[in-house]
């Protein structure tokens, strides 16, 4: 039997547990798997996630002996104190040295980035958490939108249901393709999920600008997403220079105006996408795509799937 090891803890998300768990669980019981689950808490009692729910555990850390397949360390709201304890930091570092594999699932990247275990490696959390994850731990290479990235013997994935793709990942490595589809189906799940987390996420990540004619070009744009919104128009409606207003806006919001204007398009594209029955080639046009062609690839870039899959997985 493959040992998966558990690391759970109070304000834990939990299914960051049990998606996991189940997925390896619903492989052994029908589909060939092997897998042995054990749930770990750095003190032995109970984990009271974030849902309210309470877990028991099987041990504490200072319980885990012997060799282990599959580290997994859970995320949540609690994972951020969690970090600073060195006891659990430490025992991290000594277990992942006889562990085959190490994953995170969702923010329990910051755990495994505390530990130093991250540092020169590719890695992903939670979308709403990478900026955090980069800024904090500038060594270590955060991808924002994979579901999830193997580097080596590490793993991390994106939030929550997330850990679920991972776990499919790992029951395809070990066991095949077949099994890990066969347990895909019996969860309801793709083997493997078309598009990254971005198309989960808010597009646009910019902030206001400070200066009161950059932020009603912002609120300008996103009014009239089909209106002529290139930079010599734009520039105009700020009385700026062509140039001065391309550095101002960038500096103000992180983005260049062409970017920051296909982001809020692709925004006004998926809620038409989500929520109305208007052929594509109408909200291309609304958005101001012009064409379908110009939202799929500005789709691609930003959502990773192109606007039908979308509406066909999110429409209301």
């Amino acid at each position: 039997m493959r040992r998966v090891v558990i690391l759970a803890f109070d304000n834990a998300q939990s299914l960051d547990i049990t998606g996991p768990a189940e997925a390896f669980s619903i492989a052994t019981r029908f589909f060939g798997g092997e897998y042995a689950i054990e749930l770990v808490t750095p003190d032995g009692a109970p984990a009271r996630c974030s849902s309210g729910l309470s877990l028991n555990a099987d041990r504490s850390i200072d319980g885990v002996r012997g060799e282990i397949d599959t580290l997994v360390v859970a995320g949540g709201a609690g994972a951020a104190g969690l970090a600073s304890d060195t006891r659990v930091t430490s025992w991290l570092v000594r277990t992942a040295r006889r562990s085959r594999r190490v994953a995170s699932i969702c923010t329990g990247a910051f755990l495994l980035a505390e530990a130093g275990l991250l540092d020169g490696r590719r890695a992903t959390t939670h979308w709403s958490a990478c900026a955090a994850l980069a800024e904090r731990y500038p060594r270590i290479a955060v991808e924002p939108d994979p579901i999830f990235i193997r580097d080596g013997k590490f793993l991390t994935s994106a939030g929550v249901t997330a850990g679920m793709d991972l776990a499919l990942g790992l029951i395809e490595e070990d066991h095949g393709s077949d099994t890990a589809l066969r347990t895909a189906r019996s969860l309801v799940l793709f083997v493997r999920r078309p598009g990254g987390q971005s198309q989960f996420s808010a597009q646009l990540t910019a902030g206001p600008a400070r200066r009161e004619p950059l932020r009603e070009v912002q609120a300008h744009i996103a009014e009239h997403p089909a209106a002529d919104l290139s930079v010599p128009a734009l520039a105009a409606r700020a009385y700026m220079s062509e140039r001065n207003f391309a550095r101002a806006f960038r500096a103000e919001t992180g983005m260049t105006p062409a970017a920051y204007v296909e982001a809020v398009r692709v925004e006004r594209a998926r809620r038409e996408l989500e929520t109305t029955d208007l052929p594509v080639q109408a909200v291309a046009a609304r958005c101001g795509f012009g064409t379908v062609e110009t939202m799929r690839r500005a789709f691609g870039r930003r959502v990773g799937v192109n606007p039908a899959a979308y509406r066909e997985r999110f429409a209301a």
